[in-house]
């Protein structure tokens, strides 16, 4: 089942941006595309099961925050707008990301990867899209073992392969869920569902060894115990 969105913008290009990274997403349906607030508020009386807006902030009349404020039940909100100066405002709202125009269909992705929509049993971090060499792959966060920087790629790694995607590290690991992956080095993130053992400066997995930066290294063993069941015992 897919997650229902709706675009809210008045500028032509923009819609037609949107639409095109919407299309190459599969979990994604369009339902409908509105030049305004007013027109979105039909909609939303007609289509009671919208799970995400695409809002535009700057519209004539009614502004996309001031819209977003008036609903009583508002769906998920990613904001899209030329203008940095809303980016308080949005996240205030507990947007779920704020798009500045124009922008990348990575950093769109990125943006939709944060969605955590649960409805009618979906829960869309259970897996993430990853664009490599203009193929989109599917993957289950659970499944990578790793992910490692590589100039101005990223390579994630998997039981039996490896997908390397044209993305800062930054941003991929915003991606993932935070309970699941730790930073241990400047070039590396790992799954702590994988970890077998640590010794001095390596974390053991099946079939790989992880460094330990010094300067991630508190942070780690920090985060190790905080997430584990148990202390950790010296």
């Amino acid at each position: 089942m897919n997650i229902k969105c709706l675009i809210i913008d008045d500028e032509p290009s923009s819609q037609q941006v949107l639409k095109k990274y919407i299309s190459n997403i599969n979990f994604l349906e369009l339902i409908s595309v509105c030049n305004n607030a007013n027109q979105a508020i039909k909609e939303l009386k007609i289509n009671s099961n919208i799970d995400l807006l695409f809002l535009d902030i700057n519209m004539p009349i009614i502004s996309g925050l001031t819209f977003y404020k008036s609903l009583q039940n508002p769906p998920k909100v990613i904001f899209t707008t030329a203008y940095s100066d809303y980016a308080i405002d949005g996240f205030e709202l507990n947007a779920t990301d704020y798009l500045l125009k124009p922008f990348s269909f990575d950093r769109f992705l990125t943006a939709v990867n944060k969605l955590d929509i649960k409805k009618n049993k979906i829960a869309i971090n259970d897996f993430i899209i990853i664009k490599s060499n203009k193929v989109l792959h599917k993957v289950l966060p659970n499944n990578i073992i790793f992910i490692e920087a590589s100039g101005d790629y990223v390579k994630v790694h998997l039981e039996k392969e490896c997908i390397v995607t044209n993305m800062t590290f930054t941003n991929f690991i915003e991606s993932l869920p935070t309970n699941l992956f730790i930073r241990t080095h400047k070039s590396f993130a790992i799954n702590l569902d994988v970890i077998k053992s640590i010794s001095g400066n390596q974390i053991i997995t099946n079939n790989h060894k992880i460094p330990i930066g010094q300067k991630y290294k508190s942070s780690f063993f920090e985060f190790l115990e905080k997430t584990s069941k148990s202390s950790i015992i010296s």
